[in-house]
């Protein structure tokens, strides 16, 4: 009969207060379910609720749910200060536990300290101290923070949580720890429903296979993929990958880039560029197009392989590079020395092997001297990396334009060596024919030689004939201008392309309209959505006297990173990566 009276006391006493809370302040902040209720003399503004054996101190206010083991509940400020084992819930999707919470009726705000964990459905965010307000339904930590995702873990000395978009957003040393990559950025926006991550400002994404790198980018934390533009590369350790925007997918290890790319072939001194590329890494297969051009270098000299699309394959020891349709080839040579260029349907290079092969319709141009045939192969010393010979299979043709007509030497096979890269020795092989305008040693013209003969040397000194050594000779002799008609003077299958010729690098594109390039789509910075903290005068900050906080607590750090926003001006500018 008595342990019913002094409960009934007790909720008489309750109840007391609650009622002259209401008549104060119209509005109770709290309303207390559970615990034992006590009053403190040392504490004489505060009713001091104690979990009992029926469980923790239950308390509610407007769709927040509080759960300790002790709460010192102020009536008059509509504060209350939460210890123990403390869990704070806003509706299903909110949680927060820490040893230590307060919450402040009249602003909304909370703030918690000691082994905070805030969870929400998809992530996990351990930190010392969180500050909570519920009318921005924003969280804000600046001492170190960790959150944990299905996936992976983020770290970062200032964080924000946003819950109505369920974002986070981390400024300073921001770092994520995957199993299978580590990324690091100057500022990160971490979505926690999909696991999308955007990167702004220099970040990478560190594995054993790859390093990425960009200033702008988003990356799927959950599928393994990226998106990345403005200034962004892929480092597959002997290839890196450039591009105004590239795709990346992990998984299938593979990455394209769109509009103003270029590959970079470490091991082989080489660059491809265009203006789409795919890299397949684990097939070490790279596959470009829109204006594709392989540039290599070799002995101190670049040579560049086009074709409408250009594909390298095989390991960094052994590439070999495919051209395919309207291929174009061009080697600059020395100051002193001719360009020699090519045009071919089809292109192979065989780096290892030094070897090139123009294939179907194939024409070249070594000085002065047009060469053609069904196929031609170019030989490098793979030492010196120098021309070493020319090969022309069936129906081989070479033409060299004089001032009195055309120099010409036609047979099944052509065979030329080279010294220092120019063409000075050439062999024409079998059913050898030759019309050739000699000259004396004033570069008085003698005559025309016309002459059939099973095979034929020639020699050639700064690209000009200065020789020809005839093998079998059938017939022939060199015959006066006058006596030699012009309708005779071209050799059968004549076809002088020097039209075609290509003189200088711009040449590889000649007669090819410009590709059209898509528009990139940039990743714009995020809105500014202001400091976490009000710029509010100190004397309205409305702190509660008991409060652990100060008005130092409430002020942003003039010397903490900022978070790149928007700017409306620069949103132009910004699309595409620019």
């Amino acid at each position: 009969m008595r342990l019913s009276k002094n409960i009934f006391f007790i909720l008489l006493f309750f109840f007391g207060i609650v009622l002259y809370a209401q008549e104060e302040n119209d509005k109770t902040i709290v309303s207390v379910q559970s615990g034992y209720l006590e009053k403190k003399p040392e504490f004489p503004d505060a009713v001091i609720y104690t979990k009992d054996n029926t469980g923790q101190v239950y308390i509610v206010h407007e769709g927040v749910e509080m759960w300790c083991d002790q709460a010192f509940v102020y009536l008059k400020d509509n504060f209350v200060k939460a210890y123990g084992t403390v869990r704070i819930t806003q509706g299903d999707t909110v949680s927060m536990n820490s040893k230590y919470a307060e919450y402040n009726g009249n602003t909304q705000f909370a703030f918690a300290s000691g082994d905070v964990v805030l969870t929400e459905p998809k992530t996990t965010l351990r930190t010392d101290t969180l500050y909570f307000d519920r009318i921005k339904q924003q969280a804000y930590y600046r001492t170190g923070g960790t959150v944990r995702d299905t996936a992976s873990t983020l770290t970062s000395r200032i964080g924000r949580y946003y819950a109505q978009t369920k974002k986070y957003q981390f400024l300073s040393n921001v770092k994520i720890v995957n199993p299978k990559y580590t990324v690091n950025s100057e500022q990160l926006d971490f979505y926690s429903e999909s696991g999308g991550a955007y990167l702004y400002g220099e970040s990478t994404i560190v594995s054993e296979t790859s390093t990425v790198y960009c200033e702008r980018g988003y990356y799927d934390t959950r599928n393994d993929t990226g998106y990345f533009v403005k200034n962004s590369r892929v480092d597959y350790s002997n290839r890196i990958l450039y591009g105004d925007s590239i795709y990346f997918d992990r998984n299938k290890s593979f990455a394209s880039s769109t509009n103003n790319i270029k590959v970079l072939d470490t091991v082989n001194k080489s660059i491809i560029r265009g203006h789409y590329a795919e890299v397949f890494r684990e097939k070490d297969s790279v596959f470009i197009t829109k204006r594709a051009v392989a540039v290599t270098l070799r002995d101190n000299d670049s040579i560049y392989v086009h074709a409408d699309t250009l594909r390298v394959t095989g390991k960094p020891e052994n590439r070999i590079i495919k051209g395919f349709y309207r291929a174009r080839l061009f080697k600059k040579g020395l100051p002193s020395e001719e360009p020699t260029s090519g045009k071919c349907d089809s292109i192979f290079v065989d780096q290892k092997k030094g070897i090139t092969k123009l294939l179907r319709n194939p024409v070249l141009w070594s000085g002065e001297n047009q060469m053609t045939g069904d196929t031609i192969h170019i030989l490098s010393n793979t030492k010196t990396e120098k021309l070493d010979t020319l090969k022309v299979f069936n129906n081989a043709f070479l033409i060299q334009k004089d001032s009195a007509g055309y120099n010409q030497v036609s047979g099944e096979r052509l065979i030329g060596l080279f010294t220092n890269n120019e063409l000075d020795t050439i062999n024409i092989i079998k059913n050898a024919q030759v019309i050739y305008f000699p000259r004396n040693d004033k570069q008085e013209l003698i005559g025309i030689n016309n002459t059939v003969s099973s095979s034929i040397q020639m020699y050639l000194e700064e690209q000009q004939i200065t020789g020809i050594r005839f093998v079998k000779q059938a017939k022939g002799k060199i015959y006066p201008l006058s006596e030699f008609p012009q309708n005779a003077r071209l050799l059968p299958g004549f076809n002088w392309r020097g039209e075609e010729r290509l003189y200088e690098v711009n040449d590889l594109f000649k007669g090819k309209p410009a590709p059209v390039l898509p528009k990139i789509k940039g990743i714009p910075l995020p809105e500014d959505e202001g400091e976490f903290f009000e710029d509010i005068p100190e004397e309205e900050l409305n702190i509660p006297e008991a409060s652990k906080l100060k008005p130092k607590n409430f002020q942003n750090d003039p010397d903490a990173p900022k978070a790149k926003t928007r700017d409306p001006k620069e949103d132009e500018k910004e699309d595409g990566g620019k």
